[in-house]
């Protein structure tokens, strides 16, 4: 890894290796806080947040402003910082607050950096999800995979997407299947492609997107999400061959609520059809 990096450039790795250095400081927090007791209020749209959650946002910002000063900040507890600059990072602190809060370690930290408007740099951090999960990305690089959550201690391997064309080979994961059957276009979907699919299953949050970057399943079709629960992962999947948009075949943005990603073009495009 560390050879390709040098070979891509300077300025990526040090977006990369930044990212990752902050992964692994804030994974102590968070392994900490999950441990012992922590405080849980609800946010105005109803939904938990910790004390650990804004910790971790603390530490990931910190780290982050003090090698790139200039940087801007999307946060999910904090919000925007410097919102016009040229790089802003994207940092869900605990992407998967309600599995923290209820004790299954369903959940990641997300740190992605976006560059004028385009997805350059991918961490997905799960640090007590079995001994830790570590997927990471940068544009042109590759995506890769280690075991725990330090990837200057651990062997990284590369991550490839399957290769599943037709819904006859395809196991899809659905996330937010209530909000989903609320659209016109479900329907459609459920009666055209959930018959002829291999399997289908539900894994969400982080879990879903790494399998998919792993060739453990081919695509997943998700909605009411964030753009901070998805951009980092958008980035390893795509670095890992895979296909990653909007639910309409559109680049992410800000204001992205739905997302389909799929291992081939030719899986993506068969799903965009049913889809639209």
């Amino acid at each position: 890894m560390r050879s390709l990096i040098h070979a891509v450039g300077i300025p990526m790795q040090q977006y990369l290796d930044a990212a990752l250095d902050a992964a692994a400081a804030v994974a102590a927090v968070i392994q900490d806080g999950y441990a012992g007791n922590f405080r849980v209020r609800t946010k105005a749209d109803a939904s938990p947040v910790t004390e650990v959650d804004e910790a971790a946002e603390r530490a990931i910002k910190a780290h982050l402003s003090a090698r790139f000063p200039d940087h801007g900040f999307y946060g999910e507890e904090y919000g925007l910082d410097r919102a016009d600059a040229d790089y802003v990072w994207l940092i869900d602190p605990i992407d998967g607050t309600k599995a923290f809060v209820r004790g299954y370690p369903m959940f990641s930290a997300q740190i992605a950096l976006m560059h004028k408007g385009r997805l350059v740099v991918g961490v997905s951090c799960a640090p007590c999800f079995g001994n830790g999960q570590l997927f990471y990305a940068a544009e042109g690089m590759g995506a890769w995979a280690v075991d725990g959550v330090d990837a200057r201690r651990a062997p990284a391997r590369r991550l490839r997407v399957g290769r599943a064309e037709s819904f006859a080979d395809t196991a899809l994961s659905m996330g937010n299947i209530a909000t989903l059957a609320q659209q016109p276009r479900f329907a459609r979907f459920a009666a055209s492609v959930i018959p002829r699919l291999q399997r289908i299953r539900g894994y969400g949050d982080f879990l879903h997107y790494h399998l998919l970057a792993d060739a453990k399943i081919d695509a997943v079709v998700e909605s009411d999400i964030n753009i901070l629960d998805v951009a980092a992962l958008a980035v390893i999947v795509r670095e890992a061959g895979g296909v990653f948009t909007d639910l309409d075949g559109a680049e992410l943005t800000l204001d992205t609520r739905g997302v389909l990603a799929a291992a081939t073009p030719e899986l993506y495009r068969a799903l965009t059809k049913a889809l639209r």
